[in-house]
């Protein structure tokens, strides 16, 4: 294919080569012992980013299978869906579209998820589980995920479910010190991988309270996902090729170090939104909640986005309108996975030429 794009869009991202490279080794079959070797290095993998001892499961789909699975799995009688932006109102639509009932407790888009909104929406209510998403893709928005997590555990024994797709391997989750009972994220987005894998943290008491849910379907059911877990192996034929991308995303992120990857994130959107301010552009996200591994940029100065991504294009390069109902009044760019600062540097550089004109 020809003059592909350098994507800055929250996913799907650039893959690196050394990615390219693994997803293209030799088929290997999947109940063969050569698999479970390859199933532990992701799954430990995995387990070491997120700080956990918790179990890893290993999904082929998107992250919003994991979603539906967290929910039919855990949902005994109601949930809380803390809403900020479109992907955490997802959350609060499958839901519904699974038949539990749930309460929807919201802030405007651009707002965060506080300690104290979620204190008022406990108040005397018995949830069994609650939703957040950590990290906002449709408003750049970072939830205080770790004082929101306090709050939780002081006024509930509620399961909690964490959307941290666009913020896995990103940004710091230490899954086991916040008492995160799942965590899941595809992999396309701070992972660096093509789209069509996801992964999942699942605690043990999230485990336990799925052996007792009823009408889990097949696919997405912890019981057979452990089953099989214990065998290393997957229930169903797994996309191997994302296996082998994963494990050496994993062996980089490794090479980098860990806190060194999470500081780079952070850099860059200091960078970016520094660049934003400094042009005279305002951040959408709410201070300090921005997020890490992605910035959304509020269109105070009225430029027209449309035109800006198409010479953007020509140059070769891709950003983000802004989502659904922020079309035009934001557009958003990505620096997460394998973005180093020299390309946002390149971007933002080809942005400020397109500007002056």
């Amino acid at each position: 294919m020809k003059n592909v794009p350098s994507l800055f869009i929250p996913g799907p991202v650039n893959v690196h080569p050394d990615i390219a490279e693994a997803m293209s080794q030799p088929m290997i079959g999947h109940r063969a012992p050569e698999f479970s070797e390859l199933y532990w290095d992701v799954v430990e993998g995995v387990q070491s980013v997120l700080q956990t001892k918790n179990r890893v499961y290993l999904s082929t789909s998107s992250a919003t299978g994991l979603m539906e699975a967290a929910v039919r799995n855990t949902v005994k009688k109601r949930a809380l869906n803390l809403v900020c932006g479109a992907f955490s109102l997802r959350w609060h639509q499958i839901t519904d579209a699974c038949g539990f009932d749930s309460d929807s407790v919201g802030v405007e888009w651009g707002d965060a998820i506080k300690p104290e909104h979620v204190r008022m929406a406990l108040g005397e209510a018995d949830y069994d589980v609650i939703t957040v998403v950590h990290n906002e893709t449709s408003t750049g928005v970072m939830n205080p995920l770790k004082a929101i997590t306090e709050v939780i555990r002081e006024h509930s024994d509620a399961l909690i479910l964490v959307d941290t797709v666009s913020s896995m391997s990103g940004v710091n989750i230490p899954v086991d010190d916040w008492g995160i009972d799942i965590a899941l994220a595809s992999v396309q987005k701070a992972w660096g991988l093509p789209p069509g894998f996801a992964v999942m943290s699942v605690s043990e008491r999230a485990l336990e309270r799925a052996k007792d849910q009823p009408n889990k379907g097949y696919y997405f059911d912890f019981e057979v996902f452990e089953k099989y877990h214990q065998r290393g192996q997957t229930p169903s034929t797994p996309s191997i090729p994302h296996m082998y991308g994963l494990k050496r995303q994993i062996e980089r992120i490794g090479e980098e170090g860990l806190l060194n990857r999470f500081d780079r994130h952070k850099s860059m959107a200091k960078r970016t939104q520094d660049w934003a301010l400094n042009h005279g552009f305002e951040l959408f996200a709410e201070d300090p909640y921005q997020s890490h591994t992605l910035t959304c940029i509020d269109n105070t100065l009225d430029v027209d986005v449309a035109e800006l991504s198409n010479q953007l294009l020509e140059r070769g390069f891709r950003i983000s309108n802004g989502y659904g109902p922020l079309k035009g009044k934001t557009f958003r760019i990505a620096h997460m996975a394998d973005t180093q600062p020299g390309d946002l540097d390149e971007l933002l550089g080809h942005i400020d030429e397109i500007l002056a004109k």
